[in-house]
């Protein structure tokens, strides 16, 4: 997600975090009102491609920003959008998904702040987790005919009392406004943001046993070899795995299940 004159998403966050740092646990107020932006730039196609017009200057982008967000922002947010608005994007859905991120990372900015941050990573995993399987849980979840009244109604009974507040806030907007994306893959990309501040790669494994704290360490320690960070493993235990590992961390996906190597050697077999 990189703007077409060199501004980008890590630009943004690394001239916003100073901003967080200072907040504290008053980020989540900065993150709301951030993720409410992008809620509207999803709603209003005229809207992204104004802030996001190649022919329009960049200060005259910015204005249109502030203008809109003068009313009810902080300014703080109104600065951070204003900049924002002001590069050169790629698409203008680029923009939404810049504000979203920002406005994800503030929110879980709050939790870092009192010390909840690997908490709601975690959470938000075992949330994913907990949903393998569940096939009619993720159909409300994620279905656009469901009302997201109820879809919200339906994570608070799965949540409330269970978890941090900042997990059931990602939870519950991750199915009120999806944005395109299933409740589970949401809750993915969720949990990679808050590793991303904690400066850690997340790799998710999935294995046909259980496996012991000495061999998550190993795996741990090659992962971190390989990649050069730190590693954050995300188990999962497949029962129709009959044995190996899936491992993968971002795009990168190293399979050694047996299940893997049987559908090889039927390729071979057929070729």
């Amino acid at each position: 997600m990189r703007g077409t004159s060199g501004v980008s998403l890590a630009q943004a966050q690394e001239r916003f975090e100073p901003v967080l740092r200072a907040a504290g646990e008053g980020a989540f107020a900065l993150g709301e009102q951030l993720l409410t932006v992008a809620a509207a730039l999803d709603a209003s196609v005229p809207l992204r491609r104004a802030l996001a017009d190649p022919s329009r200057s960049g200060e005259d982008k910015a204005a249109l920003a502030a203008d809109l967000l003068r009313e009810g922002f902080d300014g703080r947010v109104i600065d951070l959008v204003s900049g924002v608005a002001r590069g050169r994007w790629a698409r203008d859905a680029d923009i939404a998904d810049a504000v979203e991120h920002l406005g994800v990372d503030a929110v879980l900015a709050s939790a870092e702040a009192r010390g909840a941050l690997e908490r709601v990573e975690d959470e938000l995993f075992r949330i994913t987790r907990s949903l393998v399987g569940e096939r009619e849980a993720r159909r409300v979840l994620t279905e656009t005919s469901t009302d997201p009244a109820r879809r919200k109604a339906f994570v608070d009974a799965l949540l409330a009392g269970k978890v941090d507040p900042v997990t059931q806030f990602l939870a519950e907007r991750a199915t009120i406004a999806p944005r395109g994306r299933r409740f589970v893959a949401t809750l993915v990309w969720l949990g990679e943001v808050a590793a991303q501040r904690r400066r850690r790669l997340v790799a998710s494994v999935t294995t046909g046993a259980v496996l012991s704290q000495a061999q998550q360490d190993r795996l741990s320690a090659l992962l971190e070899r390989a990649y050069g960070r730190a590693v954050q493993l995300n188990v999962t235990v497949d029962p129709e795995v009959l044995g190996g590992l899936r491992v993968q961390v971002g795009a990168d996906v190293v399979d050694s299940t047996v299940l893997s190597r049987l559908a090889d050697a039927r390729r071979r077999l057929v070729s």
